[in-house]
C-alpha cells in the first residue's frame, strides 16, 4: 500500500482527502493544513479535522509549509508521495527535497495556460471557452511541472465562480481516481508542458471586486460572476454603506433613462437597476452592510 501526505486547506483538499481515504491502494498518513486563526486567508477554507479523523490520519496545523516543524512532521509520516492540493504557499527547496520527483500538485486551469493565482476568476474574466483541471509533478517554478493528467471541460457563457468551482471539483475527482490507480500500478506518467503556450495569472485581492460604473454593463456582470461565491463578491458603495452584488443581468439602454453612471434608475420587486458606462445592470441578488436598500436615484461608487 502506498502512503500519502496531503497539504491544503480548501474544498479541493477536502475532496482529495476523501478520495485518498477510500482508495484501496493508498493510505493517507498525514494532512498538513492551515492554523484555524488564519482561516480568513481563504474564502473557501475548510477545516479538515473531520477528514483526518475519518482517514485515521495525523492532522498537523501550520502557518508555513516550509517551516522546520512542518517538514519534520512530513518526514515522520514516512510517505511515498506528497499531494499539494489547495495550498497557496510556494513549496521551497527544503520542502521539495522531502520527496524529490514524488510531489504532486493541482491547478484549476488548462496548463500551461493561466499559471499562477486566482485561476477561476481569471477564467471567467478572460472568457475562456474551455478549461481544465491539471495534476502535475511539482517543478522548479510556479505551475510548470510535468503533467500527470488533465480533465478538460467547457466554460458556459454565463458561468459563475460557484458553478465553475463545482466543475473543477468534478474534474479533480475524476483525475485523482485515475491517477491514484495509475501510480499504484507502478506507472508515473509525465508530459512536459510547452512553455511557449504559457500564460500567467496575477494574484487577485478583495479590492479587485470593486465595481467601476464607467465600465459597460456586460463587463460589470462578468465581474459579478467571476468573483461571486465562494469568493467575497463584487461590490460598490452607497456613501459608507457597502453593497455586494451576487447576481445580475446586463440590459441594453434604449435611451429612456438619463442618469449618471452608477445611478439607481429603478427599484422594483427586490431588484435594482443601475446605469453603467454602456447599458443597464439589473441587480437581482444583493446585500448591504447596513441591511438598508439604497434610495432611488442614489449614485453608487462616489468618493466616500
Amino acid at each position: 500500500m502506498l502512503k500519502a501526505a496531503l497539504v491544503g486547506c480548501v474544498g479541493s483538499t477536502a475532496l482529495a482527502a476523501e478520495t485518498l481515504a477510500r482508495s484501496p491502494e493508498w493510505s493517507l498518513e498525514i494532512i498538513v493544513t492551515l492554523e484555524l486563526e488564519a482561516a480568513s486567508r481563504h474564502s473557501d477554507f475548510e477545516d479538515l479535522a473531520g477528514h483526518a479523523e475519518r482517514a485515521d490520519a495525523r492532522l498537523f496545523r501550520t502557518l508555513n509549509s516550509n517551516s522546520a516543524e512542518t517538514l519534520q512532521a512530513i518526514r515522520d509520516a514516512d510517505v511515498d508521495f506528497i499531494f499539494v492540493i489547495g495550498w497557496s504557499q510556494l513549496c521551497r527547496d527544503e520542502f521539495m527535497n522531502l520527496k524529490p520527483d514524488a510531489i504532486i500538485g493541482y491547478h484549476p486551469a488548462a496548463l500551461p495556460r493561466l499559471r499562477g493565482r486566482a485561476a477561476l476568476p481569471w477564467t471567467i474574466l478572460l472568457q475562456e471557452p474551455i478549461t481544465a483541471g491539471s495534476l502535475m509533478w511539482l517543478g522548479d517554478d510556479v505551475d510548470d511541472g510535468d503533467i500527470i493528467d488533465q480533465q478538460f471541460f467547457h466554460v458556459a457563457p454565463d458561468e459563475t465562480a460557484e458553478t465553475l468551482y463545482a466543475k473543477h471539483q468534478d474534474a479533480l475527482e475524476t483525475m485523482l481516481n485515475r491517477t491514484l490507480a495509475t501510480i499504484a500500478s507502478g506507472k508515473l506518467p509525465r508530459q512536459p508542458q510547452e512553455a511557449r503556450y504559457a500564460t500567467y495569472a496575477a494574484k487577485r485581492t478583495l479590492a479587485d471586486g470593486l465595481i467601476d460604473w464607467n465600465q459597460s454593463a456586460i463587463e460589470i456582470e462578468r465581474l459579478v460572476r467571476a468573483v461571486g461565491k465562494p469568493y467575497p463578491g463584487a461590490f460598490t458603495f452607497d456613501a459608507d454603506n457597502k453593497l455586494t452584488i451576487w447576481r445580475s443581468s446586463a440590459l441594453p439602454d434604449d435611451g429612456r433613462y438619463h442618469a449618471m453612471n452608477g445611478q439607481i434608475i429603478e427599484r422594483a420587486d427586490g431588484e435594482i437597476t443601475i446605469m453603467t458606462g454602456d447599458g443597464l445592470l439589473r441587480v437581482e441578488d444583493w446585500e448591504t452592510a447596513s441591511g438598508k436598500t439604497p434610495l432611488q436615484h442614489a449614485i453608487l461608487g462616489r468618493e466616500r
